[in-house]
């Protein structure tokens, strides 16, 4: 009967590089901690002696699971990519993995949430989805797990964790301010969904920057939204069927302007000649979209790199600000093609209105 040969251990790593079993573990687990020649040594040995690191085992000693719990309130939604990508980049750099779930699937997310943080099997959670349950705020709180919960984009004034966000307020004015400059004084806006926080912020931000600027805005003129293609193609209709028209719209997303655009295009209603439209986020497709959308850009990677790097500094013990602290990501606004000057002050005699870009 053959004997199977036993698994080398660390000890035999050790011996091969000529060093210590704390230096083998170093490289392994902090390996910014070593020389490049001692790192080299290491990795040398244990690619010679077919070293393989027993996860479970080192978990149990470490009492670390490894992982961290994301959770997307739509997987499907193409602003997410980038910041996924970022939180992954970022985790992965320190030994971490991802696991990534989608909140919207109905009843579904506060079991997730249970069985991730009450088993261990996750560190920590960075949650885009600003709605949190009294049941999942129980779970983080049984699970003694609130220093290790981070907000990104999303946030809930319900649960005192660190958010990561943009200036959805500032974004918004700026949104505001570009168009009056234009000389626009008739602006409408779709909005975001009323149950979400960023819909909420940005309405409450577009009326108060219109008050500021002393703008009349009807009531026809603020239209409910969901962030959704449907959504832009609804308000589009809405507007076109309008006696009194705004000359230009603010959308709380991107996907909306853009579906916006395309109904008014299907209608023969031109963008930016007819109406000038903004959107908010700068997805992939705004810059390549014909006309290319002028948009608020949220550094989308920025967001995902900085909620990485807040919760890895809490599971590290180096954080030393607990609690609903706000770090925000930096925004900007982008024109390009959909936004100019109204038509009735593109006729006025010796009036040069400022090209679109």
């Amino acid at each position: 009967m053959r004997m199977q040969k036993a698994q080398p251990k660390i000890k035999d790593v050790a011996h091969a590089a000529g060093v210590s079993t704390a230096t083998v573990s170093r490289a392994l687990t902090q390996p910014e901690r070593l020389s490049e020649a001692t790192r080299e040594k290491v990795f040398e040995a244990i690619q010679a002696t077919g070293y393989r690191v027993n996860r479970a085992a080192r978990n149990l000693r470490t009492r670390r699971a490894g992982a961290i719990l994301v959770l997307v309130p739509n997987l499907g939604n193409p602003f997410f990519s980038h910041i996924l990508s970022s939180i992954n980049e970022v985790l992965a750099a320190n030994g971490y993995s991802v696991l990534v779930f989608d909140s919207q699937q109905h009843g579904a997310s506060e079991q997730v949430v249970s069985d991730c943080l009450l088993n261990g099997s996750v560190d920590g959670l960075i949650t885009l989805d600003g709605r949190v349950s009294d049941v999942t705020r129980q779970t983080l709180k049984n699970a003694n797990m609130m220093r290790q919960v981070v907000f990104c984009c999303e946030w809930s004034d319900h649960l005192p964790v660190p958010s990561i966000r943009s200036d959805n307020a500032l974004g918004t004015q700026m949104a505001v301010d570009h168009l009056v400059a234009l000389g626009h004084r008739a602006i409408a806006h779709v909005t975001g969904p009323a149950e979400n926080i960023l819909g909420r912020v940005r309405k409450d931000a577009f009326s108060a920057c219109c008050a500021a600027h002393g703008l009349d805005i009807l009531p026809d003129w603020i239209i409910p939204g969901d962030f959704s293609l449907a959504a832009g193609v609804a308000a589009a209709d809405r507007i076109l069927a309008m006696g009194t028209r705004p000359t230009a719209v603010f959308c709380a997303s991107d996907a909306m302007a853009l579906s916006f655009i395309s109904r008014c295009q299907q209608r023969g209603v031109s963008v930016p000649h007819d109406i000038s439209v903004v959107g908010f986020d700068d997805i992939d497709l705004a810059a390549f979209s014909q006309p290319a959308l002028t948009t608020i850009r949220q550094d989308r990677p920025g967001l995902g790199r900085l909620a990485a790097e807040e919760l890895l500094a809490h599971l590290h013990g180096d954080q030393k600000s607990d609690g609903p602290h706000v770090i925000y990501a930096p925004i900007s606004l982008i024109e390009r093609s959909t936004t100019s000057a109204p038509a009735a002050l593109r006729a006025e005699p010796g009036r040069v209105a400022k090209p679109a870009i």
